[in-house]
């Protein structure tokens, strides 16, 4: 859509067009326009958004931050100061990126030769068959460490390791009672006061200080998608009821925007 700003035409987008394009929801603009996140430059007489191509550099930048795991709140206080530098905060996320492209590829390599070798082609060495697989530290202790601190992290393991077998097993069965009421209402809606109840018992069973660390409303949705993008979280979460992996994302997520 073409609007005259001071004697020229000016390209802009509706929201249903920026939604796909970024593949944002509708909804979700919307709310980050009610929260003043990011507010359409312009609004017809009718209500209807419209977004500059400003607007998009701005919703581009918010959901770098989101890649990083910040908080719509924090995300705002971040664009709103002065002292902002958009060109570090890209290079920060690029860092981030090529670290995780660099582990990606090396696995991509061993891949590539395992097939090589089931067709005949190539014989690898038991070294070779192992290269970028390392599962001896967590991957995300580090972005961890860096977000919250070393003590933050020290005390959540210290927390955890303290625990005794009851105390274990009175977390565990916590959490299974939690999943299996979720699980009870998968095949409803989960946006529903009845769903939306239960995934709050969630978010605050994991920040009861059974963990030792906080989850902010957008770790929480970042978790919520990581049950539905890593195929073990999947399996483990859909024991309890086939689909119960992506309810919870859903209903995470919902929670997370009603609650920002």
């Amino acid at each position: 859509m073409l609007i005259l700003e001071g004697g020229q035409a000016k390209a802009m987008m509706k929201v249903k067009e920026v939604s796909e394009l970024a593949g944002v929801s509708v909804r979700t603009l919307h709310h980050y326009d009610e929260i003043g996140l990011l507010s359409p430059e312009h609004t017809t007489e009718a209500g209807y958004r419209l977004y500059s191509d400003r607007d998009l550099e701005t919703l581009q930048q918010i959901l770098f931050f989101k890649e990083l795991d910040l908080p719509l709140k924090q995300i705002k206080d971040i664009l709103r100061d002065p002292s902002f530098d958009r060109q570090e905060a890209l290079e920060l996320h690029r860092k981030m990126l090529l670290v995780k492209r660099s582990r990606i590829d090396k696995v991509l390599g061993t891949l590539e030769k395992t097939i090589r070798q089931a067709k005949g082609e190539f014989e690898m060495t038991n070294e070779e068959k192992f290269e970028g697989f390392d599962f001896s530290v967590n991957p995300y202790e580090q972005e961890a460490r860096e977000r919250w601190g070393d003590k933050a992290i020290d005390e959540s393991k210290k927390k955890l390791g303290s625990l005794s077998q009851d105390e274990r097993k009175a977390m565990e069965d916590g959490m299974n009672a939690i999943y299996a009421k979720l699980a009870a209402l998968r095949h409803g809606p989960a946006d529903s006061d009845e769903a939306q109840a239960a995934i709050k018992e969630w978010y605050d069973f994991l920040n009861g200080g059974n963990f030792g660390v906080h989850y902010s409303l957008e770790a929480f949705r970042g978790l919520g998608q990581m049950y539905v993008d890593d195929e073990r979280f999947t399996r483990n979460i859909d024991k309890f009821g086939e689909g119960l992996a992506k309810f919870l994302r859903d209903g995470m997520a919902v929670y997370a925007d009603r609650n920002a």
